[in-house]
């Protein structure tokens, strides 16, 4: 398999960023290069964004939403990053590949890994190059430039598209869903205007300090408990909600892990039978993802939903959380 970005799916995040994600369920334009694609504010991190904005827009296959995406789901940001596969830096380069495709992107005189200066054009780079191995390929042209990154160019020649290997799939589905995340929108919020003005408010909550209890008022300095947050979340869309994680699992019908939608409510416990132990809940915004505020000491961030705790999902309807209580105290 080619090394880079799409190696090391399970890299542990490690830089808890402020992630600009006005939505997954939103309709914005910017799918690979197709339309002017800008950054939602605050979506990269202000030391990396001249890169991410410049290299991003290095080919028609990427755009800087899709290279930020990339470079958050492999590193978090972080510019030490190392995977046990042994990848590398912000933009996770194995040896081999980094050394034929590493470039000096500050044309300092030296390719350096670890250098965010030079993984950045490098997988902006890489990228593009693996787009024109697989340009004459039938299917989306930069899904099959993902999963050339992910498999290699060979694997998705062959296959005729995004080949039919779980991990390549994932990768593909993942940095497209995060790519949204990343975008800065354009035009009218849909399809679902109501989790999509939910996910706005949560995105611009990234980063806040946990409080336990904590609703987002002015005496609570606008810091959220894990509830709390999707509470106020829902409440700028006019849809009120319970109090505690565990009576807004009933406000709706329940889908299954493969029919989650950006908006959803995603639940944890550690009684994987009993609702009402339901101690955790984040707002899902796609490719595996939830806002959420973790625990006392965290901030509110990405996380990955795909945990042994997790329950189950709601999808929130305004008649399902009108009728339940909303003036429970925290838990």
């Amino acid at each position: 398999m080619v090394g880079g970005i799409g190696i090391g799916m399970a890299m542990s995040f490690v830089a808890l960023l402020v992630v600009g994600t006005y939505s997954a369920a939103a309709g914005l334009v910017g799918s690979g290069g197709r339309g002017a694609v800008g950054l939602a504010k605050g979506a990269v991190p202000a030391k990396y964004q001249p890169l991410v904005e410049k290299w991003g827009n290095l080919c028609p296959a990427i755009n800087p939403a899709l290279l930020a995406a990339q470079l958050y789901q492999e590193s978090g940001w972080n510019p030490r990053a190392q995977s046990p596969a042994a990848a590398q830096g912000i933009a996770q380069f194995i040896p081999g590949t980094w050394a034929s495709h590493g470039i000096d992107g500050d044309k300092d005189g030296d390719r350096d890994v670890w250098d965010p200066a030079d993984a950045i054009p490098s997988a902006a780079s890489y990228d593009c190059e693996l787009a024109g191995y697989v340009k004459k390929v039938p299917g989306d042209p930069t899904d099959n430039m993902l999963a050339a990154y992910n498999a290699g160019a060979y694997r998705v020649i062959q296959s005729g598209g995004v080949p039919n290997i779980a991990e390549t799939q994932n990768y593909v589905t993942i940095i497209r869903s995060l790519e949204k995340s990343f975008a800065r929108p354009v035009g009218r919020v849909q399809p679902s205007q109501q989790a999509a003005g939910a996910i706005y408010f949560a995105q611009k909550k990234l980063g806040t300090k946990y409080l336990w209890g904590g609703t987002g008022t002015a005496a609570q300095g606008g810091r959220f408990d894990c509830s709390g947050l999707t509470q106020a979340a829902y409440r700028t869309v006019d849809i009120e909600l319970p109090r505690v994680a565990n009576d807004q699992y009933n406000a709706g019908p329940h889908p299954s892990r493969d029919e989650l939608l950006p908006g959803d409510l995603v639940f944890f416990s550690d009684d994987l039978s009993n609702s009402r132990a339901i101690r955790h809940v984040g707002l899902y915004v796609g490719g595996g993802y939830m806002i959420n505020a973790p625990y006392t000491g965290a901030v509110i961030r990405f996380d990955k939903i795909d945990t042994p705790d997790y329950f189950g999902a709601t999808r929130v309807t305004k008649d399902g959380a009108a009728a339940l209580p909303t003036d429970l105290p925290a838990g």
